[in-house]
């Protein structure tokens, strides 16, 4: 069996984290280190209120507040109290993040803010897989990491192939075709993740058709971390035989790390899921003015001119320029691969997500 291995490809304020068994994908991650998702961050938090009704109490970080549940600590604090939290969720819809007062590191007294950064995707894989090494596609990056990672990592030219650039890229579409003609779509909402199987081309039975999508379903679901609520339909199996299905499903779930929980069938023959969010899912990293500006940023990137002169302006949205300012790596990052500042331009008669690229000299 090939070793496992964990990939980093990066580009200005982005790096996607792939861990790879031969040609398969096993997991996946995009990590931002100028805007992370704060998900380990521990800080030293201020009790804002109790909030009885709610079971915790609303605690001020750096930037934002957070909730912090009775049942992780908040039983019994008063307003203005000073103490260490760690977050355990990101912020969702709105919600701030989730909090926990069980913090195992040593954190010394001192006025409220963030003590540390929590781990980045190549540390959290690192943790996932021990024993794989890790391979990072730019020594700066590399030179960061090297402290926790040591002999694992090594500096390579490009972290991920064309193969497995494809397979990626293909995690942002709706629909999944799968060997054997069946097909699967993904249809995230606020409320849920609607996922229906279609035996597609195939010419096998429903039956066989969806035992075979079953595994496909559950890599799907962990490679683009898909969470809260998924409800599936599966390919048009009578609604009493589905149940025949409940344990291939629960098999096919129990080797991803988060433990999804298969619910059983509801009285329309849907699958029920409930997998935990801890980080963003992939749908929600991909959509947005702050992933407009760094795609923006990865296309400069990969079509740097060795003549400075050419690099070119981004032209965007202004809430794609905003993001992109907000982040505080991504501009210094493409500054020091380009070796100068690059040139924005905001233009409010741009879509919120729109951007081009216009070259000023020549």
């Amino acid at each position: 069996m090939s070793p496992i291995r964990i990939l980093a490809a990066c580009s200005p304020g982005e790096v996607r984290v792939a861990a790879v068994q031969g040609d398969t994908l096993l997991d996946y991650a995009i990590w931002r280190p100028g805007s992370p998702d704060g998900v380990g961050d521990i800080h030293r938090g201020r009790v804002l209120a109790q909030m009885p009704s709610m079971g915790g109490a609303f605690v001020a970080l750096t930037g934002e507040d957070g909730f912090l549940p009775d049942s992780e600590g908040a039983k019994g604090l008063t307003e203005g109290t000073v103490l260490p939290v760690r977050v355990t969720r990101a912020a969702l819809g709105g919600k701030g993040p989730r909090l926990t007062a069980r913090v195992k590191a040593d954190v010394p007294p001192g006025p409220a803010g963030l003590v540390r950064r929590g781990p980045g995707a190549v540390e959290r894989f690192a943790a996932l897989y021990p024993d794989a090494p890790v391979l990072i596609d730019d020594a700066s990056l590399a030179a960061d990491l090297r402290a926790g990672l040591g002999p694992r990592l090594s500096v390579v030219a490009q972290a991920f192939d064309d193969a497995l650039e494809t397979r990626v890229e293909a995690l942002a579409e709706t629909t999944v075709a799968l060997r054997g003609g069946a097909v699967l779509s993904i249809h995230p909402t606020p409320a849920l993740v609607a996922i229906d199987t279609d035996s597609g081309t195939s010419k096998d039975g429903h039956g066989t058709v969806n035992r075979a999508v079953v595994p496909a379903l559950a890599r799907e679901i962990r490679l683009r971390n898909l969470s809260g609520a998924i409800v599936v339909d599966l390919a048009g199996m009578p609604i009493r035989k589905r149940a025949a299905l409940g344990p291939a499903l629960t098999e096919a779930l129990a080797s991803d790390p988060l433990k999804p929980r298969f619910l059983g069938f509801t009285a329309l023959g849907l699958a029920e899921i409930q997998r935990s969010r801890i980080h963003p899912p992939l749908h929600e990293l991909l959509a947005g003015p702050h992933a407009a500006g760094l795609a923006a940023l990865r296309t400069i990137a990969a079509n740097l001119d060795p003549d400075p002169r050419r690099l070119p302006m981004l032209h965007a949205a202004p809430p794609v320029i905003e993001a992109l300012r907000r982040d505080s790596v991504a501009l210094a990052d493409i500054a020091r691969r380009a070796g100068q500042a690059l040139t924005l331009r905001s233009d409010p008669a741009f879509g919120a997500t729109d951007w081009r690229l216009e070259h000023e000299h020549g």
